[in-house]
């Protein structure tokens, strides 16, 4: 009996290619990382300016690769792999140093919401560009929309965003509930890759994962222990899953059909957007922070009687 896997669409041409792509999510996540400040005041400005430099390029690199696929025989499509390349090597430090010159360590504002969308647009969008980079190389000359279709509910795509996803999860400074809610989206996109090839058991899967994560969401709203900023998560978890979940099961009663498919991987992609965007918002908006002027020795170590956190270092 054939067990219902989704397939990874790798040939032998393609394994160079999947060292790439695997190669991409490592940096995404150390980027990531790098991002994330242990203090838990804002990122500075050039720290944001170099991860989305990097993931862009990671993009350009991914598109670039593409091309190869589409005009395998042209010499274009291996220049712009190589102008990607060394993107990648110069570009990003490049703007770290210009951006240490023009901002002078300037941090992003406390509130800004601006910066951490643009890094969870970019690493999503690098994703998609991953799933259509194997859709295109394996299945050859297919219609756009079909191929967008394809990418969006590979292996390659949910896997690739579940990869990197889980680390932020974990990092975030999170309370109980939400870091549930951030695991079970984890969850929904590591099974999400069945909905297309298998729609009933992808279907099934997602209406499981959304079942468990409703009752889960729901127990803290009866009980009434869950805070008003809270409350507004699990509304908006419980919202996401709820779409996520028809889109799916939207799939299966079409027969697969590329309308369906890509109205499910899009709306996966958005959720997926808004997770990594609430993730890094956390993580320097909430998390501890730790006086020390061996991080800043510029920083002082008094509080604001405006409601700072104590023991916040306080910039000029």
């Amino acid at each position: 009996m054939e067990l219902p896997l989704p397939s990874f669409d790798v040939t032998a041409a393609l394994v160079p290619f999947a060292v790439v792509a695997v190669g991409m999510v490592a940096l995404t996540v150390l980027v990531l990382g790098l991002v994330r400040p242990r203090d838990g005041r804002p990122p500075l400005v050039t720290q944001v300016l170099l991860a989305v430099a990097v993931v862009g390029g990671g993009s350009v690199l991914l598109l670039a690769l593409v091309f190869v696929f589409l005009d395998p025989n042209g010499t274009s499509a291996w220049t712009w792999v190589l102008l990607a390349f060394n993107f990648m090597m110069v570009v990003p430090v490049g703007l770290w140093f210009i951006g240490h010159i023009l901002f002078q360590d300037r941090r992003i504002a406390d509130g800004d919401w601006l910066w951490p969308a643009s890094i969870g647009v970019a690493v999503t969008g690098s994703e998609v560009l991953m799933g259509l980079l194997f859709v295109v190389g394996g299945a050859g000359a297919v219609g756009t929309a079909r191929a967008f279709a394809l990418g969006v509910s590979s292996v390659w795509f949910f896997w690739s965003m579940a990869g990197v996803m889980a680390p932020l999860v974990a990092w975030a400074p999170l309370s109980p509930v939400a870091r549930a809610g951030g695991w079970s989206l984890v969850v929904a996109a590591s099974v999400a890759p069945w909905v297309r090839p298998y729609p009933l058991v992808g279907g099934a899967a997602m209406a499981v994962v959304m079942a468990s994560a409703f009752v889960a969401f729901l127990r803290p709203l009866w009980r009434g222990t869950a805070d008003d900023s809270e409350a507004r998560l699990l509304l908006s978890l419980a919202a996401a899953f709820l779409t996520m979940t028809s889109g799916g099961l939207a799939v299966a009663m079409s027969g697969g059909s590329d309308a369906a498919v890509l109205a499910f991987g899009a709306t996966m992609a958005l959720v997926m957007v808004g997770e990594v965007t609430y993730l890094l918002r956390r993580s320097y908006s909430f998390g501890p922070a730790v006086p020390s002027r061996a991080l800043d020795p510029l920083a002082s170590t008094s509080v604001d009687p405006s409601g700072a956190r104590p023991g916040h270092p306080v910039e000029p």
